[in-house]
């Protein structure tokens, strides 16, 4: 398992081994109910070390290197260009639109922007990379020595939420390759060249700070929040335009990192999290068992739930970098470099991009608790959903209930209703409009929030009626003759002898069903909190 480090350096590590266990991560947590114990013993808990390199593709019209449209789902081969098939004679030319997005991912992931990168040719052969080599940044990419915030839950409770930081090593800019598209059924492979030219995006590489699928995951869709508020990147990995490569090993506290194998092209959170998991117990297992860790790429089968050998990398590829010698190096200037000459449409300035980024996803949700006086895990919630920010914004704006009450209905119920029909926020039948409405009635307390429920589920079915017609259809206003709702309340009491008896001993609780009870005979048609006065008055008598 390597050398042993120094005693400093193994009692740091074991206490970050501590640490990483009571943020909840339970794949830190082997053996730790006796440390020192098992120390003597020569046995030590596993840490697991998980790195990320993710690839995301750049929101362009056209692509990195050529003036090829970029369009998902178009036509196999309909978006190539000469230089896209790697014809001879052909150059590329530089997208602007690609370096200034880069250029402003850099900054919002606190990132050193170099103010001349490099680019390299990446040889290696496949079929679906006509040139036989990949432009991309090797040794002098566009940005370096960033960070990335994320925060996720412990054992999974909202209420208890940790933030922790990845270093990034750097973002580069590179070209995408080809697809093979494989057909088992005939044998054979076939090659789309539409994604050719185009960057497999900036390359996002973020060091092995991680130890678990939970903090992978977390930390990849806070970057996703991050490229989407930028507008670089759309970032929906079902379209393929955010990838992600884990780089997996464990290894024991004071001891180097083990054998690392990489999972590629992972396009989904929730399977991220799962093969990362996967792959740390299967290399613990291994180990023992007397086993050894390959030093291979493997991919996750998402039907077994578990990850499968590709291909080893124990012969290591020459991949011959070399320097692009068909582009020069790439210049970006800030205020103080600037020549005064310089046309400003000709050039990327980085101050200048800096002035102009907007709130990223952790301001917005310290702005959305100060505004609003939301909880904290809130605000995740609503940033974390696509459009449901703006949803609960419009809402708030339409309706005089207060935010704190508006957020349990969006987050309770609408969120329920939209889960179990697996639609997005778009997608939803009931607008901000509708539910605002419906709160309304709610709030001016002409409705119960029983009433107010059936009349979001009459909503969903989206038959075009407002919440007032459907109250009146349903007759679910709330009961305006005290003396009505008296004489359910004394008829309740008369039919609950054993309960009034338990009230009057002095267990309060029970008062709860028989509030219950009133609420059942007036099919949700009365006030909960005037339904308590009275049969409380009525007690007391």
């Amino acid at each position: 398992m390597g050398d042993k480090l120094s005693q400093q350096q193994r009692d740091y590590e074991v206490q970050m081994v501590k640490i990483f266990a009571g943020y909840g991560c339970e794949n830190c947590n082997y053996f730790l109910d006796d440390m020192e114990k098992l120390y003597s013993v020569d046995l030590a808990p596993w840490v697991p070390v998980v790195g990320l390199e993710i690839h995301a593709q750049i929101s362009s019209n056209s692509k990195l290197f050529s003036g090829s449209q970029v369009q998902f789902a178009a036509a196999p081969n309909s978006l190539v260009s000469f230089f896209d098939a790697s014809l001879p004679g052909t150059l590329p030319v530089l997208n602007r639109r690609c370096v200034e997005a880069a250029v402003m991912t850099g900054l919002a992931l606190n990132c050193s922007i170099n103010k001349r990168s490099l680019f390299d040719r990446k040889h290696y052969f496949y079929a679906d990379l006509p040139a036989g080599y990949q432009i991309t940044q090797q040794r002098v990419p566009i940005a370096v020595n960033g960070s990335l915030s994320y925060s996720l839950c412990i054992d999974n409770k909202m209420s208890q939420m940790v933030t922790k930081t990845v270093r990034i090593k750097q973002i580069q800019l590179e070209q995408d390759s080809g697809k093979s598209l494989h057909d088992d059924t005939r044998n054979q492979t076939l090659v789309d060249l539409n994604r050719a030219g185009r960057l497999g995006l900036f390359s996002c590489f973020l060091e092995p700070d991680m130890c678990c699928g939970e903090e992978a995951a977390a930390a990849v869709r806070e970057l996703q929040l991050i490229l989407q508020t930028l507008g670089s990147s759309q970032a929906v990995m079902a379209e393929g335009q955010l990838r992600v490569d884990a780089n997996v090993s464990v290894h024991h506290p004071g001891e180097h990192y083990g054998v690392r194998t990489e999972v590629k092209n992972i396009n989904s959170l929730r399977f991220l999290a799962k093969a990362v998991d996967y792959e740390i117990q299967r290399q613990i297992e291994e180990l023992e068992n007397g086993g050894t860790i390959l030093n291979e790429t493997r991919a996750f089968d998402s039907k077994l739930g578990c990850t499968v050998p590709m291909r080893d990398k124990e012969g290591k590829q020459d991949y011959r970098f070399m320097p692009e010698p068909n582009l020069p190096p790439l210049i970006l200037y800030d205020a103080k470099s600037l020549p005064a000459n310089m046309n400003h449409q000709q050039v990327v300035n980085v101050d200048w991009i800096h002035e102009r980024l907007p709130d990223l996803p952790s301001v917005k949700r310290a702005k959305l608790v100060e505004r609003y006086g939301i909880l904290p895990e809130h605000s995740f919630t609503l940033l974390n959903e696509d459009g449901l920010t703006e949803f609960f914004e419009n809402v708030v704006k339409q309706t005089q209930m207060k935010p704190k009450k508006v957020i349990g209905w969006i987050l309770n119920d609408l969120l329920s209703y939209l889960k179990q029909h697996s639609l997005i926020v778009k997608e939803s039948p009931v607008s901000s409009f509708l539910l605002a409405d419906l709160l309304n009635l709610l709030e001016k307390k002409e409705i119960s929030s029983t009433a107010a429920k059936q009349v979001l589920a009459e909503l969903w079915k989206g038959e075009g009626k407002t919440p007032f017609e459907i109250v009146k259809e349903k007759k679910l206003e709330l009961i305006q003759d005290q003396k009505e709702l008296e004489q359910i309340c004394q008829a309740v009491i008369d039919g609950q002898e054993n309960e009034v008896m338990a009230i009057k001993a002095g267990n309060q609780k029970v008062l709860n069903k028989l509030i219950g009870l009133v609420q059942r005979e007036t099919q949700g048609r009365s006030n909960p909190v005037l339904v308590k006065q009275l049969l409380e008055k009525k007690l007391s008598e």
